[in-house]
């Protein structure tokens, strides 16, 4: 694992307690609508960490029910739009945060929260992130480098003094448990923080689904809407092709940190990309949505002769691999040179454009990964997340 504290806790998640393959407390409040009022849910088809309620008085709910793994609690927010903000009444107690919109000043925490805001077309409303290094859209760094959006430190303990001088209308937060102690003094300060949860997700299109999270801040919904059917009949498109191989290529994955080797689970969001490429994940059969931790023993008794290694943790070359353990030399993807790694796609600061931009772009992974097991079935793809490792 890379020594380093990174803003992008999706990257270190990866790393460290996933290892995954492409190597993402109070109760729920009840709030009450009047027997005047109804109440259209947005179609979320994929996703299982949110729902959105549209009501026809214009105020738009939106719940966030799984914000990290295993979450006991859940979130309400309410979305009024300015124009009807003076009409409106609601009871602050029944909600996490009463939000206006559109929202014009944001601060987001993931790096994996970028591509939503391009597509969107709202970029420019972000004003801060914290350690701006890690992040790898061209147009995003353009905002860096021009001052545009402020380094605000790490996500863990985020500068709140540099907050509150920004005082964004809001912070889209991440985290790994209900602690953090610094989205606390910041709400304290009224600035509300609104958690995205899409690295719970288990499937390829069900982060995807989660640029429709973000559109209601923005009044961006249909366009949220049409962004996601593109990426979603992209991926199916390329699901049925890799459908029709003749073979099922078996396949190895993870890398060992500290003695341990770790790899996706037969639930994660890394198998089922395996699962819809129509390979054979040689763990496919666990139950674990997260990631597996096993000895360098095991994972070569049951993957010593798989065919392809896909996705060895943050390795870029063989010697690295090697000069790292001995052990890897053993396996047959790696003596054929059949081993294919995101960590040769970088940005210009050197943060893996996969941890950004790969859960909002499932389709582009999908067709690497057909590319790879099944070559002739994209013969003029070029890959975009995953090289040979060199």
């Amino acid at each position: 694992m890379k020594n380093r504290r990174t803003t992008n806790m999706l990257e270190r998640f990866f790393f460290i307690s996933c290892f995954i393959l492409f190597c993402g407390c109070k109760q729920e409040k009840k709030e009450a609508f009047s027997s005047q009022t109804t109440v259209n849910r947005t179609s979320i088809q994929y996703a299982n960490g949110f729902e959105i309620q549209n009501q026809s008085n214009g105020i738009t709910i939106i719940k966030v029910l799984q914000p990290w793994a295993n979450a006991e609690t859940t979130y309400t927010y309410a979305l009024v739009p300015k124009a009807i903000q003076a009409t409106i009444t609601l009871n602050k107690n029944e909600y996490d945060a009463i939000i206006s919109t559109p929202v014009e000043h944001i601060v987001v925490t993931s790096t994996t929260h970028i591509p939503a805001l391009e597509e969107l077309g709202v970029l420019n409303q972000l004003i801060g992130f914290p350690d701006t290094k890690y992040i790898s859209s061209t147009a995003t760094r353009k905002l860096i480098d021009a001052g545009k959006i402020k380094e605000l430190g790490v996500n863990e303990s985020l500068n709140t003094e540099a907050v509150l001088a920004l005082q964004p209308d809001l912070i889209f937060g991440f985290a790994i448990n209900g602690g953090n102690s610094t989205y606390e003094t910041i709400q304290r300060a009224n600035i509300p923080i609104v958690y995205n949860g899409d690295w719970v997700e288990e499937t390829p299109l069900g982060k995807a689904e989660w640029i429709k999270f973000f559109a209601p801040f923005f009044n961006k919904t249909q366009e949220a809407d049409a962004i996601f059917n593109d990426i979603e009949t992209s991926y199916l498109e390329a699901k049925k092709l890799a459908a029709g191989a003749k073979n099922k290529p078996t396949v190895l994955s993870g890398a060992m940190y500290n003695d341990v080797w770790y790899l996706p689970g037969g639930k994660s969001w890394a198998a089922n990309f395996l699962k819809d490429a129509n390979a054979q994940y040689l763990w496919n059969s666990t139950d674990e949505n997260g990631s597996l931790s096993l000895s360098w023993e095991s994972v070569l008794d049951v993957g010593q002769h798989a065919e392809y290694w896909i996705g060895p943790a943050q390795f870029s070359t063989y010697k690295e691999m090697e000069a790292s353990s001995q052990h890897y030399s053993q396996f047959d993807a790696f003596k054929n040179k059949k081993v294919f790694t995101t960590g040769n796609t970088k940005g210009e600061t050197g943060g893996t454009l996969y941890y950004e931009l790969g859960p909002q772009r499932p389709d582009l992974v999908l067709k690497d990964l057909i590319h790879i097991l099944h070559p002739g079935l994209l013969p003029n793809y070029v890959p975009y997340f995953f090289k040979p490792l060199l």
